[in-house]
């Protein structure tokens, strides 16, 4: 089994949780930033990784997720808000809606850490977005256990 890595990641958070996948996925893995990325067709699966930008993932990855086509695919992702937040559900909700006729396999989100220059025009907005609150508490992650949790995930993960 052949997997692409594809990630887009504006801090490292998202590019960490790649790594991590690349290091636990069975089998042959290849791996890109979104911008060097292969198409997915001819992979047996492919996993795609994103930042959250207004609720969704971010432009590049979208874009991304739309060539998927039926390849069986897993969703990645890192934001400011918390883990099991309507935030985080519903971006994940947009990336499947993004790849409508891919198989997902599974999905992982974590908190990451906001970067200062988004985190100074987020909070000048009026009314401030709802994950606001859970941003502070974001800034350790991706820690060890969270690049543990995906590996668990991916380890209770159907593969084809």
């Amino acid at each position: 089994m052949t997997t692409l890595i594809v990630y887009s990641s504006q801090t490292g958070n998202t590019r960490k949780l790649a790594e991590t996948l690349r290091d636990c996925w069975p089998g042959e893995t290849e791996m890109a930033p979104v911008d060097e990325a292969l198409q997915p067709q001819g992979y047996d699966c492919v996993a795609v990784g994103f930042w959250l930008q207004a609720g969704k993932p971010d432009p590049k990855a979208a874009a991304y997720l739309q060539k998927i086509g039926r390849t069986p695919l897993f969703l990645f992702a890192t934001h400011g808000a918390a883990a099991d937040s309507d935030h985080a559900r519903n971006a994940m909700d947009a990336a499947r809606a993004m790849a409508p006729e891919a198989e997902i396999l599974g999905t992982f989100n974590c908190p990451g850490e906001v970067a200062p220059k988004v985190m100074e025009k987020i909070r000048a907005k009026n009314p401030p977005p709802p994950w606001i609150g859970d941003a502070p508490a974001a800034a350790a992650h991706p820690d060890a256990r969270d690049l543990e949790n995906l590996c668990q995930v991916v380890r209770g993960l159907a593969l084809p």
